[in-house]
């Protein structure tokens, strides 16, 4: 999973120019963009990220729908590509964007951990438990920064699911 934060004006909602955006974002700007926090990314394991924040509607459930557990992984609107061949791109609105910080800058890593981390542990067989807390640690702590970053500057964010 990969994520790029942008002005919210300057993203258009066509397949194409989200497919070549991203792509050259990835392959021409990785590593600048990710050091000025515009750009984020999960390799593999995003899908368990995900497991590890839906934990949270266990831990409140006072039917306001304050947790936004959804929309730091696969939270968003989805532009599909035109044969639906590919994964498609999602699209985080600013607003969305700051809901998704408040969530990871308010939901309790530990409480999750307690929550989800057994589940979540379980395909690492004969790794060290804590060990594979402080990978999603790590997760969760940097979605948290390149989610408030894009916060703090008013930005959308496009993901691209890259398989």
């Amino acid at each position: 999973m990969h994520l790029r934060a942008t002005r919210e004006s300057e993203i258009q909602d066509d397949y194409s120019w989200l497919e070549e955006f991203m792509e050259t974002a990835w392959s021409d700007r990785w590593e600048a963009e990710r050091d000025a926090g515009i750009a984020h990314a999960i390799e593999k394991d995003f899908g368990l990220v995900s497991e590890l924040h839906s934990a949270a509607t266990a831990l409140v459930d006072d039917g306001s729908g304050s947790w936004k557990c959804e929309l730091p992984v696969y939270g968003g609107r989805p532009v599909y590509h035109p044969s639906h061949g590919q994964p498609p791109f999602v699209l985080l609105t600013a607003a969305e964007v700051r809901e998704a910080a408040d969530f990871l800058a308010t939901a309790s890593f530990d409480a999750l951990w307690a929550t989800a981390g057994a589940e979540i542990a379980a395909p690492y067989r004969g790794w060290d438990e804590a060990e594979v807390k402080d990978i999603y640690l790590g997760y969760h702590a940097g979605l948290g920064a390149f989610y408030g970053h894009a916060a703090s500057t008013g930005h959308a964010v496009i993901k691209a699911f890259w398989y």
